[in-house]
């Protein structure tokens, strides 16, 4: 009986032996959810010391953040923190009272002036002091050195009308504002990593499209409940990143060189007709293989042997100063004299056809005279032998 007592029991895995059942956790209850933090989860009362933080802001926000003081104030008012606002020094600070029950809302008060500071609006920035809501600001300024190229990727975020940036605040619910050097965003804790990453990842040069693709269909696969303890890997598209190198490109373009030119051969060799070949001057031919040997090449003479074979390893260092200022002066001279070589061919006279003069003229109207007389003598020669001959018979 012990024996079959031992078959039955289940094995379990000594990492967790020590797991207790715990019926009050279901599946029905949001694990993400945060209570939201009353004055009678407090009991110790006021704070023994005040915190405070402090934030700069730019020059073009003193503006708005005037006209906009008094509803900072009373929105802060309702969570027991205080803030002031230094035009001189362009800072905001906040600070906790004694009215100040929640130990974690200065953190959110600090996150609030940060926004603030960010270009983020008013109305959008009182929306961190509540509990499920979170912010991170993205810093991209370092991440690309080229301004230019900096700035086309910042774009590639908003899309064009900011098409992209609205897709990525619907599929993420989260609220992103590009501002400059910085991305801020508002959200649920989960969202803020993705939006981080694709952020990072259009700076990196990948396009955030890829993301957004992988974010509809996720959406479309939560909907089905068989899926939801199966991996979706199988469903997302895998994108590959892969950029060449200068000697990969080159070995690809001579790949393809080489496969036209041997479709281009067996076209010749099939059908009889010869094809003209391309005239390319970055097609060239390939070394032939060496042949293989099991020793080393012959060791190369060092620059102290050469020296000692021509015998300037001896010469005192004033003489091997004269003998390279005379080699210098040689070469000079002999690029000089190609230099006067090529200047003087742009001032040689060209030959020049000269008319003939009235004698040769008449010279040569007389060896064509003569020539032509020749001629006519000899055709009256024939014709009288011709009738000679006639007269004979």
């Amino acid at each position: 009986m012990a024996a079959e007592d031992l078959e039955e029991a289940p094995v379990v895995n000594k990492n967790k032996r020590h797991r207790k059942e715990k019926p009050w956790d279901t599946d029905d209850i949001d694990q993400w959810h945060v209570e939201p933090f009353k004055l009678e989860d407090n009991p110790a009362g006021t704070f023994a010391t005040e915190s405070s933080f402090a934030t700069l802001f730019p020059k073009y926000r003193e503006k708005y953040l005037r006209e906009v003081w008094g509803a900072v104030t009373r929105a802060l008012e309702t969570c027991g923190i205080a803030c002031t606002l230094d035009l001189l020094n362009g800072s905001m600070a906040v600070r906790t009272t004694r009215k100040t029950y929640d130990p974690y809302v200065i953190f959110k008060a600090r996150d609030m002036i940060k926004l603030l500071a960010r270009g983020v609006a008013v109305a959008q920035a009182v929306k961190i002091l509540d509990d499920g809501v979170a912010c991170d600001i993205i810093k991209i300024g370092n991440l690309v050195r080229n301004k230019e190229r900096f700035v086309k990727r910042r774009q590639r975020i908003i899309g064009p009308d900011g098409s992209t940036l609205k897709a990525i605040e619907l599929l993420t619910s989260c609220y992103v504002l590009v501002q400059g050097s910085t991305v801020s965003v508002m959200g649920p804790y989960k969202s803020l990593k993705e939006v981080r990453r694709i952020v990072l990842d259009c700076m990196k040069n990948i396009h955030p499209i890829y993301h957004i693709k992988r974010f509809m269909i996720r959406r479309e696969l939560a909907k089905d409940p068989k899926l939801a303890t199966e991996s979706w890997d199988r469903f997302l598209p895998q994108f590959r990143r892969k950029h060449l190198s200068t000697s990969e490109k080159t070995a690809k373009k001579n790949d393809l060189l080489a496969e036209k030119q041997a479709a281009r051969s067996q076209a010749t060799g099939t059908s009889g007709s010869v094809v003209a070949p391309i005239a390319n001057g970055s097609e060239k031919e390939k070394p032939k293989k060496k042949v293989y040997t099991p020793f080393p090449p012959p060791q190369l003479p060092r620059k102290i042997d050469q020296q000692l074979e021509s015998g300037e390893y001896f010469l005192k260092p004033r003489e091997k100063e004269k003998r390279e200022a005379a080699q210098r002066k040689q070469k000079q001279a002999d690029v000089a004299r190609k230099r006067q070589a090529e200047r003087a061919e742009a001032f040689a006279a060209p030959v020049e056809e000269t008319e003939p003069t009235v004698e040769e003229k008449q010279k040569k109207k007389r060896k064509e005279r003569d020539e032509d007389g020749e001629g006519d003598n000899k055709k009256k020669r024939k014709k009288k032998e011709r009738g000679k001959g006639s007269s004979d018979a």
